[in-house]
């Protein structure tokens, strides 16, 4: 199930994720995954909330005038081993499947980890790697379904 993660655009200057992550701290919101890419001038900050909490990270964020957009990735659980990820990336290309970007959060368990992946048909990149038993989301203390 697809899950809804927050890009959030800030200027590339110093001090600006720190005061992101306080709004976000101060509206108690807890992340899941956070990922951020920059250029000279400017960062996009990806961020998935834990338990539910995307809405009230959307509404703090843009009350304090971020520009921000929601968009649904995929989460995927992989075997944390070699080559675990590069078998989830094969299954998608071989059925046409583009991955536009990815990074990887942290799970409680010692042989999983998990990748987050925005691509080119979210549905489509479910099936296939249901078809072949890999778990698309996270399945305790996670992240938010798609509503």
């Amino acid at each position: 199930m697809a899950i809804r993660q927050i890009s959030v655009f800030l200027e590339n200057k110093q001090g600006a994720l720190e005061q992101a992550l306080g709004v976000l701290a101060d509206a108690g919101v807890d992340l899941r995954a956070m990922a951020i890419a920059d250029t000279q001038d400017f960062g996009i900050l990806r961020l998935i909330a834990r338990n539910h909490a995307t809405d009230a990270a959307v509404a703090a964020l843009r009350g304090a005038g971020y520009v921000l957009s929601v968009n649904y990735v995929v989460a995927v659980e992989i075997p944390d081993e070699p080559g675990g990820l590069l078998k989830v990336l094969s299954l998608l290309a071989a059925e046409g499947v583009n991955i536009e970007y990815s990074y990887a959060y942290l799970t409680a368990s010692e042989n999983k980890a998990c990748a987050v992946l925005r691509v080119s048909d979210n549905a489509h990149a479910e099936e296939v790697l249901g078809a072949h038993g890999i778990v698309t989301r996270m399945t305790k203390g996670g992240v938010e379904p798609a509503v």
